[in-house]
C-alpha cells in the first residue's frame, strides 16, 4: 500500500491521498468476487485513517485558544507583580513616614527642638531685658551671633545648613527687601518684649494674619476669600480683650508689637517674590543671608538710638549679673534666636503649611504659659479668655486659608 500526496485546492495545505492498491497476483485473480470484496474490505479497515487537511487558517484557529490562555496568564502575573510592588512600597512608606516611623520621629524631634529653643529664647531674652534694657543693641547681638554661626558652618563645609551658595547682584535685590523688613520687625518685637509681659506681646502678634491679608491685597493684588477674612474676627476680639485686661499693658509695648506685625507682613509678601525669582535656594539659605543683611541694618540703628548709653548700661548689668553671666547670656539669646528660626524653617520643609500653622499656634500657647509660670506674671480672667480666643482664631485662619488655597 502506498500513500500519494494530494494538494488541496488553493494550495493552502497538504492532505494525504487515500490508499491505492496494486493489481492482484494471479493466484488471487482466480478467487471469487465475494472473496475479493472481503479482502479489499480487510485492507481498508487495516489502513490508517486519512489525516485531516490543515490549512493556514485552520492552524491559526487552532492556536488562538492557547494564545488567549498565555495572554491571560501574563496579565495575571503582571497584576500580581504590580500589587506586590505597590504593597511593598506602601509598607515601606508606612514604616518610614508613619507617626512612629523614622521620618515621623525625626519631624517630631524638629518640632520639639523648635519649641524648646523658642521657650529658651523668650525666657532668657526677657530676663536679660530686666537687667539690660537695650532692645536695639540686643536685637543687633541676635543677628550678629546668627551671622557668625552661619559663617562658621559654611567654612566647615556645611554649606546647605548656612548660605548654600554665593548670590549675584540681582538675587541680592530680591533678598534685601524681606531681610530689611525682618530686621525692622525683629527690633520692634524686642522693643515690645522689653516694655510689656511676653504673654501680651505674643497675644498681639496673633494679629499678624490680618496684616498679611491687607498687605497681600495692596502689594500683590491677592484677594482673600470672605470665609478666610471672617476668621480674623475672633483674633481681633481676643487681642482687644486680652490687651484691655493685661496688668502690664502700656502703649509702647502694644504699638511696637503692632509694628512688628506690619513689618513681618511685608516680609511675608516679599519672601514670596524672592522664592519665585531666586532658584536653587532653600529656606535655610534664605535665612542665613537674611541674618547677615539684618546685621548691617540693626547695627547702625543701635548706635543711633542707644550708642550713647549702652556702655554704661552694660557696666550696670555686669555689676548686677557678673561679667561671665552677662556675656554668656548675650551669646545664649543670640544662638537661641537663630536656631529656633532655623528649626522652624526645617519643620516647614517637612510638614504641610496647615500642620506648620497649627504647630505655630501650639508654640505660642506654650511660650505664653511657660513665661507666665517662669516670671510669675499675673493674668486676669479676661486676659486668659482673650488670649485663648485669639489663638483659636489663628488656628481657624490657618486651616481655612489652606483649604481655599487648595481649591
Amino acid at each position: 500500500m502506498f500513500m500519494a500526496a494530494r494538494v488541496t485546492p488553493g494550495g493552502a495545505g497538504v492532505c494525504p491521498a487515500r490508499p491505492s492498491f496494486s493489481k492482484r497476483p494471479a493466484a488471487l485473480a482466480r478467487t471469487s468476487r465475494a472473496g475479493a470484496k472481503t479482502n479489499a474490505t480487510r485492507h481498508l479497515l487495516a489502513a490508517p485513517a486519512p489525516a485531516p487537511c490543515l490549512s493556514t487558517a485552520n492552524v491559526a484557529v487552532a492556536r488562538a485558544p492557547a494564545a488567549r490562555v498565555a495572554e491571560r496568564h501574563a496579565s495575571v502575573v503582571a497584576r500580581c507583580a504590580g500589587a506586590a510592588a505597590s504593597g511593598g512600597a506602601s509598607e515601606e512608606k508606612k514604616e518610614d513616614g508613619g507617626m512612629f516611623g523614622k521620618e515621623g520621629l525625626t519631624t517630631l524631634g524638629f518640632i520639639l527642638f523648635w519649641y524648646a529653643l523658642n521657650i529658651g529664647f523668650n525666657i532668657n531674652n526677657k530676663a536679660l531685658f530686666n537687667q539690660f534694657p537695650f532692645p536695639w543693641t540686643v536685637s543687633t547681638v541676635h543677628v550678629i551671633v546668627g551671622s557668625i554661626y552661619c559663617a562658621v558652618l559654611y567654612a566647615l563645609g556645611f554649606k546647605d545648613a548656612s548660605f548654600g551658595r554665593p548670590i549675584d547682584k540681582k538675587e541680592f535685590g530680591y533678598l534685601v527687601k524681606p531681610a530689611t523688613m525682618h530686621a525692622l520687625g525683629h527690633i520692634a518685637a524686642n522693643l515690645s518684649f522689653a516694655a510689656v509681659a511676653i504673654s501680651l506681646t505674643h497675644t498681639v502678634k496673633t494679629l499678624e494674619p490680618a496684616f498679611n491679608v491687607v498687605m497681600s491685597k495692596l502689594i500683590l493684588g491677592t484677594v482673600t476669600p470672605l470665609p478666610v477674612v471672617a476668621t480674623l474676627a475672633p483674633i481681633i476680639i481676643g487681642v482687644a480683650l486680652a490687651s484691655a485686661a493685661e496688668v502690664s499693658f502700656n502703649w509702647l509695648g502694644f504699638i511696637t508689637a503692632m509694628l512688628s506685625n506690619l513689618t513681618f507682613s511685608f516680609r511675608a509678601v516679599w519672601v514670596k517674590e524672592c522664592q519665585a525669582n531666586v532658584k536653587n535656594f532653600t529656606a535655610t539659605n534664605n535665612y542665613a543671608y537674611t541674618s547677615v543683611i539684618s546685621m548691617f541694618i540693626c547695627a547702625p540703628l543701635a548706635l543711633i538710638f542707644e550708642g550713647g548709653s549702652v556702655v554704661e548700661g552694660a557696666k550696670t548689668a555686669i555689676a548686677s549679673m557678673g561679667a561671665t553671666t552677662f556675656w554668656f547670656q548675650l551669646f545664649l539669646v543670640g544662638i537661641f534666636y537663630h536656631l529656633y528660626n532655623q528649626f522652624a524653617y526645617q519643620t516647614l520643609n517637612r510638614v504641610s503649611p496647615v500642620a506648620h500653622g497649627v504647630c505655630n499656634v501650639v508654640k505660642r500657647i506654650v511660650v505664653i504659659f511657660s513665661s507666665v509660670i517662669f516670671f510669675g506674671n499675673v493674668m486676669t480672667q479676661k486676659t486668659i479668655i482673650g488670649t485663648c480666643i485669639a489663638i483659636a482664631g489663628t488656628y481657624l485662619y490657618t486651616t481655612m486659608n489652606q483649604k481655599y488655597k487648595a481649591k
